[in-house]
């Protein structure tokens, strides 16, 4: 056998070593949490064959507290390029089976290669959390390691869309990496993120609660809003990222891929004349006019189970990509409130980041009142809304449907904030406020009046009513001084906004020169 031989038997040996990770009992370990390896993921998400991977016989220098002796080839993170759907993207995945997936300084130089690469190739970045944190036995340099990735996500935001997908602890430090991408996944059941675990929770607090209930997916999705989405399983969670980057581009520079469409932009559906309530305060379901206007009816939303008075999500207009923000007047009356409001903004700023144009579905009656929201900064949360609406600068069209009152109608994309095409729909009601509300503002006193005479106060109030909304609740007000571009036929919504995306494909508009704004937080 020559040398030559021997060297490449040692290099198949070595590759299949790295490959076990952590061994086959800790692989084993792994499945018997219902939980793949790390390879196993990135096998599941890219296309077949296309994973190139670096840095495969990495080592970790720590030789403290015994670390000498846990010595794993490409310590704990598997990481390289590949294609999905035939693009090229750079993805990462923390591999438990290794010292629990724990971050070294080694790791982490790991994970920055790849993030620097796909800068430089302009693709997207998709990181699997698997981890235990920082690795203690490295102390400073594992911080140090965390930092640099920190600063690998910060500048990349905006230039590269991100996705993180958490499936398994991610905890401390861990955190602020998925915290700074584009979009996070978390697993239902296997995956949990806080800043501080359980036990010290209860040492400092007094609280008794486990890592589901204070970090858990469903805690995320629906109270603090961290996850944009949750999958029950692992090959849910890779077949989101898939439709994900089905809508996105590859980055700052390019638009989102154009599909083939076999919906008619030309396409009625009556039941858009119809939708609208005689009842003003009765509800309908905002999902339902989606659904009508969308290509085939397919939409992809983002944070579906936070604050759910907002829609947000990604849809398709003959082909086209585009980000969809949407009242709903099916919950808390499709008012604002802290939560859609940084939900919203978040939304419109990364579609602005990402050369996505912007349909807004207005019903909004307001801003939701109380010491709660005023006392958890609902004026700047708010503002954030405005901020990012008034900030980019994609194409940007507006239906009004019913409701569209004082300062929520400022915010929700309206022609002030440099909206290209402002729609409204018969039934839409563009004032300052309610019909009963200004009545009982500016005929406070001849009511009182009507009163003391011994008339009858509720037919005056609900002749008034009558004469406001005859003057102010109707978008032909607006239409006369050109805040409403046209008023148009509710099932003719989809073709309208069909040919105004077509209209706005050329769309020019650029921000005064500086170094950044600085957005209300």
């Amino acid at each position: 056998m020559t040398k030559q031989v021997e060297k490449i038997k040692q290099l198949i040996a070595k590759r299949e070593q790295a490959r076990l990770g952590g061994g086959e009992k800790a692989i084993e370990k792994q499945h018997a949490r219902g939980k793949y390896t790390a390879r196993e993921r990135i096998e599941m998400l890219v296309d077949a064959g296309s994973f190139e991977e670096y840095d495969m016989f990495k080592l970790h220098r720590c030789h403290n507290f015994g670390m000498e002796k846990k010595q794993y080839l490409g310590d704990g993170v598997v990481a390289g390029s590949a294609t999905i759907g035939g693009r090229l993207v750079y993805v990462y995945a923390q591999d438990f089976t290794v010292n629990g997936g724990s971050l070294s300084e080694t790791m982490a130089q790991k994970i920055c290669k790849v993030m620097d690469m796909a800068m430089k190739m302009g693709a997207p970045v998709i990181c699997m959390n698997d981890s235990g944190g920082a690795r203690i036995q490295e102390g400073i340099s594992a911080l140090a390691g965390y930092g640099e990735i920190f600063e690998r996500n910060i500048l990349a935001s905006g230039v590269i869309p991100q996705i993180s997908a958490i499936m398994g602890p991610c905890a401390g430090g861990a955190v602020y990496s998925p915290a700074l991408t584009d979009f996070t996944i978390m697993t239902e059941g296997t995956s949990y993120m806080f800043l501080t675990g359980p036990k010290v929770v209860k040492t400092v607090t007094g609280e008794d609660i486990d890592a589901e209930h204070l970090g858990g997916a469903s805690v995320h999705a629906s109270k603090s809003g961290v996850t944009h989405f949750t999958a029950k399983t692992e090959e849910e969670c890779m077949e989101l990222i898939k439709c994900l980057l089905s809508y996105i581009p590859s980055n700052n520079t390019e638009t989102a891929t154009r599909v083939e469409c076999t919906d008619p932009i030309d396409r009625k559906d009556d039941l858009l004349n119809e939708i609208i309530p005689e009842d003003p305060n009765q509800a309908y379901d905002m999902y339902k006019v989606i659904a009508s206007v969308v290509d085939n009816g397919e939409f992809l939303e983002v944070q579906p189970k936070f604050a759910k008075n907002i829609i947000t999500g990604f849809a398709r207009f003959n082909g086209q990509s585009v980000g969809v923000v949407a009242n709903q007047p099916a919950a808390y009356a499709g008012v604002l409130d802290v939560n859609a409001s940084r939900k919203g903004a978040r939304f419109v700023r990364f579609c602005d980041a990402f050369n996505i144009p912007i349909v807004s579905l207005v019903d909004v009656p307001g801003f939701l009142p109380g010491t709660g929201q005023e006392y958890n900064a609902v004026i700047l949360h708010g503002a954030q809304l405005l901020y990012a609406y008034g900030e980019a600068t994609v194409p940007k069209i507006t239906i009004n449907l019913r409701k569209s009152y004082g300062g929520s109608h400022i915010v929700m994309g309206c022609k002030q904030l440099r909206s290209d095409l402002n729609f409204a729909w018969p039934s839409a009601e563009i004032a300052v406020m309610g019909a009963s509300g200004a009545v009982a503002v500016l005929y406070g006193k001849e009511a009182k009046a009507v009163k003391d005479e011994g008339g009858d106060v509720k037919a005056f109030l609900a002749e008034k009513e009558d004469e406001y909304s005859e003057m102010f609740a109707n978008p032909y007000q607006a239409a006369q001084f050109g805040y409403i571009d046209d008023v148009i036929e509710p099932r003719n919504t989809r073709f309208r906004i069909c040919r105004g995306l077509a209209q706005l494909a050329t769309k020019r508009q650029n921000l005064p020169a500086k170094k950044h704004g600085c957005m209300p937080m």
